[in-house]
């Protein structure tokens, strides 16, 4: 919910260029097309399958607005124009994810997501909400896990424990796959008390690491592989919900490697029986 709170409020602040830019698909493709170099109209009007009568209008606007300077049939971004252009691709970009499933990212909380990367949820381009059956709720997701087994590492926070995770874990080890768990406190006491026997022999593997977080955090779980992350959040009223997202892009693992990093900073290593 905060990163559609944050979203609003820049909005609210740019309203007029915002108008100016969004409410014409001609000229915000026109400002975009124009971004890293000057265009002839030759140029904008093949890129934009428009009329000369149509787009110049539309350019005038943006030169009202100090946006778009032109001459002899050449038009440039203003140095206020560039600066504005490098805003808009990222915040289409954010805007396409949260559009892509605005229900569910409006519903869960984001508060565990540190503000650098809820600003850089655009990473995230092209994730997957994933709505398990009845008979598939209490699974863990196997497209995820097949791409673990294809990894040189798995990395995950989780505050719950998941009965198949040994199995798993062990069918990952024996693929050599590195595993680096970070879990919560109450996590690790329920582990030693009820199930000593899968914590000893997780600690008995030098390629699983295992840390705990001593702070609260508001989420289920939250993984990535060499290929793809997975996040299943908490609802908005801290129920749990078994629906999760997926993406398996290069800059999804990049955004999820380095919520890892910022949640390891604050980890104690684990080390004994």
């Amino acid at each position: 919910m905060l990163v559609v709170v944050f979203i609003q409020e820049v909005l609210d602040r740019m309203k007029p260029l915002i108008d100016v830019i969004f409410r014409s698909e001609k000229r915000k493709n026109t400002l975009l097309l124009l971004k890293d170099n000057p265009g002839k109209m030759d140029f904008l009007l093949k890129e934009l399958d428009s009329t000369r009568q149509a787009l110049l209008p539309q350019i005038r606007i943006l030169e009202d607005h100090f946006l778009v300077t032109g001459y002899n049939d050449v038009y440039e971004l203003t140095t206020i124009g560039k600066l504005i252009a490098d805003e808009v691709q990222p915040l289409l970009g954010t805007m396409d994810v949260l559009n892509e499933d605005i229900e569910y990212w409006g519903t869960h909380k984001l508060d565990f997501i540190p503000e650098h990367l809820r600003l850089n949820i655009r990473d995230l381009q092209g994730f997957r909400t994933i709505k398990p059956s009845l008979t598939e709720m209490f699974e863990l997701n196997r497209e995820y896990y097949d791409y673990a087994k294809k990894s040189g590492s798995l990395y995950k926070l989780t505050t719950y424990f998941h009965p198949d995770f040994p199995a798993f874990f062990e069918e990952l080890t024996d693929n050599n796959v590195r595993i680096n768990f970070i879990i919560t406190e109450d996590l690790l006491d329920k582990l030693r008390s009820e199930r000593y026997g899968d914590y000893a022999k997780s600690m008995g593997n030098e390629l699983i690491n295992l840390f705990v977080y001593p702070k609260k955090t508001d989420l289920l779980t939250y993984t990535f592989n060499d290929h793809c992350i997975l996040m299943r959040l908490l609802k908005d009223n801290g129920e749990s919900d078994v629906n999760h997202i997926i993406c398996n892009n290069p800059s999804a693992v990049e955004w999820g490697r380095k919520m890892f990093e910022h949640f390891l900073q604050d980890s104690i290593p684990v080390t004994g029986m």
